[in-house]
């Protein structure tokens, strides 16, 4: 009977018998930093909301300054959440019969109903992250938040992850604009701009608790 096989097959066994288990642990290893990493599932989180609100057209294409609507950016740890009056303050005018905005019209005649938004940008409870510190330092809001201006349906476009912000925490400079720039989407640094002259980045907090309450 013919050989099938040439005799060095025979070494096969025990070379996957010896590098099996390490490479199959690398694999594993691999496996769970990527698919369970929040670049892969965070980054891309698109949830309904109860109302088609458009960024890419009030932000974007009308201009809409982010703190007109998120108006404690600038003096708080969170970015609130408009209430229906400021949606109503243009929609009382501003196609005011769409059938779109029927609940931001029930909302604002029921002082006892309000919008059920789901948030979309979400950081762990044991975590602490103070908008108003970030604003009066430059950092923009399209840094970690990406390019909401284009957005018709807000998703997160980044991790928003521990080592994602220590690395901004460790090299800002890239990351920071001028102050009254912050809203700008289409900002660009020009050749005489050099954060570094400011020196008003909080450094690295020194402890666990500067971040995590």
């Amino acid at each position: 009977m013919a050989v099938i096989f040439p005799a060095r097959i025979n070494r096969l066994l025990p070379a996957v018998l010896l590098l099996g288990p390490p490479v199959g642990a690398i694999v594993a290893i691999l496996g769970i930093w990527y698919y369970l990493s929040p670049w892969y599932t965070d980054v891309g989180y698109t949830p309904d909301q109860p109302v088609e609100y458009s960024h890419e057209l009030h932000a974007g294409q009308l201009g809409i300054d982010c703190r007109y609507c998120h108006n404690t950016v600038e003096v708080g740890a969170a970015a609130a959440i408009p209430p229906v009056d400021t949606c109503m303050n243009c929609h009382t005018v501003v196609q005011p019969e769409s059938e779109l905005l029927a609940p931001v019209r029930a909302a604002a005649a029921d002082p006892d109903t309000s919008i059920e938004w789901v948030r979309v940008h979400m950081l762990p409870d044991y975590s602490f992250f103070d908008h108003s510190v970030h604003v009066a330092a430059g950092v923009g809001c399209v840094t970690c938040h990406g390019r909401i201006d284009e957005m018709v349906v807000v998703r997160q476009s980044l991790p928003l992850s521990m080592g994602w912000c220590w690395d901004c925490h460790t090299d800002p400079a890239p990351n920071l604009r001028p102050v009254d720039e912050v809203t700008n989407m289409n900002w660009v640094a020009s050749a005489d701009w050099d954060p570094q002259d400011r020196e008003r980045f909080p450094t690295p907090p020194t402890h666990c608790s500067g971040c995590h309450r």
